[in-house]
């Protein structure tokens, strides 16, 4: 390859070997391969599927529809798992209250469940969870509370004494006053 320079005394050539430039062109590419390329990533974008919208009718939201359903899931719950349901007045400083979030389809399965709140004291988070499970299939809920994938979601509370059995909070008797 030639390049024509100018040099103050006058036209002049000089003459750059075909390697040198090779080299020159491969270090320049060693350079520029990697901005390319994350210029060309950065156009790509990979955009997931867009969620469907889930819809929550009002008749869900603090209703007696609602509250006679979630009263009906935990007499199930209450039926289905005599020997760990507490008879009688809660302790005054309950040993454990454990949240569990639940899903339950038009059917009345439950279609996730998992332990929203606690304070760590995992027989109880297991008992809670075992005991809802155990009860399966839960009534099935009015057509008119199901959200628009057809499912319904909860939450109730067990609340624990110390000899592990429990009470839910929708069913439960006024806790004592004092600790005698």
């Amino acid at each position: 390859m030639l390049i024509r320079v100018r040099p103050r005394s006058g036209l002049g050539l000089i003459a750059v070997s075909a390697t040198a430039s090779t080299s020159v062109c491969a270090r320049l590419l060693r350079r520029l391969v990697p901005s390319l390329l994350l210029v060309l990533a950065s156009a790509c974008t990979i955009t997931p599927p867009p969620r469907p919208l889930l819809v929550i009718p009002p008749q869900a939201i603090n209703s007696t529809a609602l509250d006679d359903y979630r009263t009906a899931v935990a007499k199930r719950i209450v039926e289905r798992n005599p020997s760990y349901v507490l008879h009688g007045t809660p302790q005054a400083m309950l040993r454990s209250l454990v949240v569990v979030s639940f899903t339950v389809n038009r059917d009345g399965q439950i279609t996730k469940s998992a332990v929203y709140r606690s304070n760590g004291d995992y027989d109880a988070e297991a008992t809670a969870l075992v005991t809802l499970r155990h009860s399966a299939p839960l009534p099935p809920p009015p057509a008119h509370l199901l959200n628009s994938v057809g499912q319904i979601e909860m939450l109730e509370d067990w609340l624990f004494n110390d000899n592990g059995k429990f009470q839910l909070r929708t069913l439960a008797s006024p806790q004592a006053q004092n600790f005698n």
